[in-house]
């Protein structure tokens, strides 16, 4: 007797070679993050953001592919502010764990363009009627260096800016200069006045008896020679302090 043929099943039957697609990769979370940012940034103007997202969001460029939110709060603990973060140098910087060459070039090179953005509006008239922009450039150049460096601002007739030249950098609280050789730079560039600067690293600008003496000194030596010293200028993190304000020569 003949047995009744299987039934086959019509249906379509998987296809076990075939493999199987992959889960769609998740998003990262900050990349939302970055979108929020930029357009609460678009919408109510950078002014409007507090520092370490005005950090973060610079640092977005130099680390595409990373949650960088606790890297701009790192540096700004390690430094104290936005202005000590870009006021340190490429080795300081790299003490903090995610900050290699390229972060810290970045910052340097957002520190540089500060500066000079504050020289030009220093350098465009007599640095006497734009006193505001010349202390806003010394504290951006000075306030957070960690030695301190005495600079010299060369004025011409008409105060305005000749060249603004580092003489001398010293240790943590000690640069010393020397009157005759910042005569001697005057003479050179046609200056007729000068205005010293320097800065306490301590983060204290009150000007020290040392200070006081030297500033007295190149005063004197100017004398001789017809050349003003306008103002002895201290930066440092807790401000500035003019010597010539202060009654001190």
């Amino acid at each position: 007797m003949d047995r009744p043929l299987a039934v086959q099943d019509a249906s379509p039957q998987p296809d076990l070679w075939r493999t199987a697609k992959p889960a769609p990769t998740p998003r990262p979370h900050h990349a939302g993050h970055r979108e929020r940012l930029r357009e609460r940034a678009l919408a109510g103007g950078l002014a409007a953001l507090p520092d370490y997202e005005l950090l973060e969001i610079f640092l977005f460029r130099s680390i595409p592919k990373r949650d960088v939110k606790p890297l701009a709060k790192q540096l700004l603990a390690r430094f104290g502010s936005l202005g000590g973060v870009l006021g340190a140098t490429p080795e300081e910087l790299k003490t903090v764990r995610g900050v290699g060459d390229t972060v810290a070039l970045d910052l340097k090179l957002l520190h540089e363009a500060t500066l000079r953005g504050a020289r030009e509006a220093v350098g465009r008239r007599p640095v006497i009627s734009s006193w505001s922009a010349l202390l806003a450039y010394v504290r951006a150049a000075l306030a957070h260096e960690a030695r301190e460096q005495f600079r010299v601002l060369f004025l011409d007739k008409k105060n305005q800016l000749i060249a603004d030249e580092v003489m001398n950098r010293g240790t943590v609280d000690h640069a010393p200069v020397y009157p005759r050789e910042v005569m001697r730079r005057a003479l050179e560039l046609s200056a007729s006045a000068v205005i010293l600067v320097h800065n306490h690293p301590s983060g204290d600008p009150t000007p020290s008896s040392a200070d006081i003496d030297m500033t007295r000194q190149i005063v004197e030596a100017g004398r001789a020679l017809r050349i003003s010293v306008h103002d002895h200028l201290i930066a440092a993190r807790d401000g500035v302090a003019s010597l010539k304000a202060l009654g001190l020569f």
